[in-house]
């Protein structure tokens, strides 16, 4: 991390909004990019993101050493998708009410036909993963950049790296993907 960052931290650890602003602004899409890989679903992913920011907010003042904010707030988002999975499991023990049931009825069904969700849903569990399976300096470069969209400026700003060095990561990481992906789906 850099002095600057060390110098944010220390400042929103003090009350300044706008720092920790800038902070969020400079790692959330780095800490999206590690949830949607756990989760593989886009709104999970920033419901998760927004709890790890809330959580991160509330509890600034406890961290200790400003160098290790990034992994710090790596490990709230950790923790926050473990919560969310038990209270998924905890929802799923109890059954559904029937107005719950009643509501579902009047619902109008806007999704693909079956056989293409499941060809879409099939085709997304094997990009993540094999992207999973990528070491850690190709895979989270490779999140950000193809699955949230983000340009290289803030690809560097999030992980903290170079222009050269970001694209040696993408195109090694690219070549990676295509090696371990049957052959037509990365063009």
């Amino acid at each position: 991390m850099s002095d600057p960052e060390q110098a944010l931290v220390r400042s929103a650890q003090n009350g300044d909004r706008s720092a920790f602003e800038e902070l969020v602004r400079r790692t959330s899409r780095l800490v999206f990019a590690r949830l949607y890989l756990e989760t593989g679903d886009v709104h999970r992913a920033e419901d998760l993101l927004q709890e790890t920011l809330l959580t991160a907010f509330r509890s600034l003042g406890k961290l200790a050493e400003p160098r290790a904010f990034r992994s710090w707030l790596l490990t709230i988002a950790q923790n926050v998708l473990i919560d969310s999975l038990r209270r998924e499991l905890r929802k799923k023990r109890t059954a559904p009410t029937r107005t719950d049931l009643a509501a579902l009825a009047h619902v109008e069904d806007k999704t693909p036909p079956p056989d293409e969700q499941l060809a879409r849903r099939e085709l997304q569990v094997q990009v993540l993963a094999v992207l999973r399976s990528l070491p850690e300096e190709y895979r989270l470069p490779l999140t950000l950049r193809y699955l949230t969209g983000a340009d290289y400026e803030t690809i560097q700003m999030q992980m903290g790296v170079t222009n050269g060095s970001l694209r040696g990561l993408l195109h090694r990481g690219l070549k990676l993907l295509r090696e371990r992906l049957p052959p037509g789906i990365i063009s």
